[in-house]
C-alpha cells in the first residue's frame, strides 16, 4: 500500500452482482402470432389474441419453450382475457386486465411483450435464488451498506464546511450563506455544535414505486434490482433507492438533498434544514435579518398585508435559489412584503410549526381553568418537548425574534396580544378536519399564543 493506511470508512462498498447474472440468463418473451383472421380482436391487443381458444390448444401452441406467451379470451368469462406464459415447461394463466396499460398484479406495462419480459425475470429469480432473495434485507449489514458510506461522507464534508465556515467576528452573525442564529442567543461553541448535529435530526424516508432506467443497485443491501419497470422504490427527499422489501428496514435517518427539494415553500421543515445543512431555514433567517434591519418599529409591524404580486415574486425565488435571493430594501421598499413572506412560509408547512403532536398539550393547558399559572406554563412545555428539533430551533429562534419587535411595542404598536392574533393561526393548525373544531379552536389558540409569547423565556430556555 506504499506505506499509506487505508481508510476503510471511506471505501466504497461491493456491488453484489448474483441477481444481475440470473437476470441475464432468463428466459426472453417470444409473442406465438395467431394465424386466424379475428375480425373482433380487442384493440389494446396484436397478433397475440387468438381468441377463444381451449387451454388444451393453448399449451399446443406454447410448446415451443419458456418464454412463448399468447393471449385469449376466457371461455368461463366472455369479454375477460387471460395470459398465457410458458415457463419451466409449464403453462402460466394469468386474468389480463387494461386500463390504458396492461396488468396482472400492481406493476402496469405499456406493452404485453414487456409485461412478460419482466414477468419472465421474476419468474426465474424467484425459481432459482428464492431463499436468496428472502434474506436480503436480513442479512445485510447496514452499518456498511452504499447509503451509510455516502451518508458519513456527507456528514463529514458538511460539518468540515460550516466549522471552516464560521465567522471570527461575529457582529452580525453572518458569513455568505452560513446562516445561524443571532449571536445574542447562542455562543459560538454552542453554535457548532449545533450546527454539526442539524443532519442527526431524525427524518423518515419519503418511498415510492419508481421505474428505473438501466442498471440499478439497492442502497440497502447492495443487490441488484431486477426487473424493467417498478424494480423498487425511491425516497423523494434523497434519492436512496432499494428493494421494496429492503425499504422496509431502512431506519429514519433520511439525507435531504436539494436537488430532490421541489420547492421550499410548502417543503417539510426537517427535510429542508437538513438539505440545505442549516439550523433555521434560509428564508426564515433571510427575512428575520432584514425586518430587525429596517422595519422593526414600523407600525403595524405583521399585522398589513404586503403588495401580494411583490409576495408571490420573492415566494418564486426563493423556491428557484433560497441563497441567493434578493429581498434587501433597494428591490423590495415596503417592509411589509418580506413579513408577509415570512408568515406565508409558515402558513405553507405541511406540518405546522407547533406540530400536530405539540398541539393537543398546549390545547389542554389553555382549556383547564381549574390549573395553576405554573401548571400552564409546564404543560406547554410538555407540549413543546414533543416539537421535532427543527420545529424546535425554528420556533425558539422565531419567538426571540418577536420578543424584539414586542420591545418595540411602543413604536410598531405590536404587543403580545396583537401578534397573538397574527401568529395563532399561523404557527399552530388544528388537527381536526371539521370546519367548526377548527373555528372553535381558535380563541384557544390565541390564548395558548399570547401565554407563549408572554413568557417564551421561561418555555424555551430563551
Amino acid at each position: 500500500m506504499n506505506g499509506q493506511e487505508v481508510d476503510q470508512s471511506m471505501a466504497m462498498p461491493t456491488w453484489k452482482t448474483y441477481l444481475y447474472q440470473l437476470q441475464l440468463k432468463a428466459p426472453r418473451p417470444k409473442r406465438v402470432a395467431c394465424q386466424r383472421d379475428l375480425p373482433n380482436r380487442p384493440p389494446q391487443y396484436g397478433k397475440e389474441f387468438h381468441g377463444f381458444i381451449s387451454r388444451e390448444e393453448t399449451d399446443s401452441l406454447l410448446q415451443e419453450g419458456d418464454g412463448c406467451y399468447l393471449v385469449r379470451e376466457s371461455q368461463r368469462a366472455p369479454g375477460a382475457y387471460t395470459l398465457a406464459i410458458r415457463f419451466d415447461k409449464q403453462t402460466k394463466n394469468y386474468k389480463l386486465y387494461h386500463d390504458g396499460k396492461h396488468y396482472v398484479g400492481e406493476k402496469r406495462f405499456d406493452t404485453v411483450h414487456d409485461l412478460v419480459a419482466d414477468g419472465l425475470i421474476t419468474f426465474y429469480l424467484e425459481s432459482r435464488a428464492a431463499d436468496y432473495i428472502a434474506a436480503l434485507s436480513s442479512q445485510s449489514n447496514y452499518a456498511e451498506s452504499p447509503y451509510m458510506v455516502y451518508s458519513g461522507k456527507k456528514k463529514r464534508r458538511n460539518a468540515k464546511t460550516k466549522d471552516s465556515s464560521l465567522p471570527s467576528d461575529r457582529t452580525d452573525g453572518t458569513n455568505g450563506t452560513n446562516y445561524i442564529v443571532q449571536p445574542d442567543q447562542i455562543t459560538e461553541e454552542e453554535n457548532v455544535e449545533e450546527l454539526l448535529n442539524v443532519q442527526d435530526f431524525e427524518k423518515t424516508h419519503v418511498f415510492k414505486v419508481h421505474n428505473f432506467k438501466g442498471l440499478h443497485w439497492c442502497d440497502f443491501c447492495a443487490n441488484f434490482m431486477w426487473g424493467i419497470i417498478a424494480q423498487g422504490v425511491k425516497c423523494q427527499d434523497c434519492g436512496f433507492q432499494a428493494h421494496k422489501k429492503c425499504s422496509e428496514q431502512v431506519p429514519n435517518d433520511c439525507m435531504p438533498d436539494m436537488k430532490y427539494i421541489k420547492r421550499i415553500f410548502g417543503a417539510d421543515l426537517t427535510t429542508l434544514v437538513k438539505a440545505q445543512n442549516t439550523l433555521i431555514p434560509i428564508v426564515v433567517e433571510k427575512c428575520v435579518k432584514e425586518i430587525e434591519s429596517r422595519g422593526i418599529e414600523i407600525e403595524g409591524l405583521y399585522r398589513v398585508a404586503g403588495f401580494h404580486d411583490d409576495v408571490e415574486a420573492i415566494r418564486i425565488a426563493f423556491d428557484k435559489d433560497g441563497e441567493s435571493v434578493d429581498i434587501s430594501e433597494t428591490r423590495y421598499e415596503d417592509i411589509n412584503t418580506i413579513t408577509s413572506v415570512l408568515k406565508l412560509y409558515f402558513r405553507s408547512l405541511p406540518i405546522p410549526l407547533i406540530s400536530f403532536d405539540a398541539y393537543p398539550r398546549i390545547m389542554e393547558a389553555v382549556k383547564l381553568d381549574s390549573i395553576s399559572d405554573e401548571e400552564r406554563k409546564s404543560l406547554i412545555k410538555e407540549g413543546f418537548s414533543l416539537l421535532p428539533p427543527a420545529h424546535y430551533q425554528t420556533l425558539k429562534y422565531l419567538l426571540s425574534h418577536l420578543a424584539r419587535v414586542i420591545e418595540k411595542r411602543h413604536s410598531n404598536m405590536m404587543n403580545p396580544e396583537n401578534l397573538a392574533i397574527v401568529f395563532a393561526p399561523t404557527l399552530m393548525r388544528c388537527p381536526e378536519l371539521d370546519p367548526m373544531a377548527s373555528l372553535m379552536a381558535a380563541k384557544f389558540e390565541h390564548k395558548a399564543m399570547d401565554i407563549i409569547l408572554e413568557h417564551q423565556k421561561e418555555l424555551l430556555k430563551l
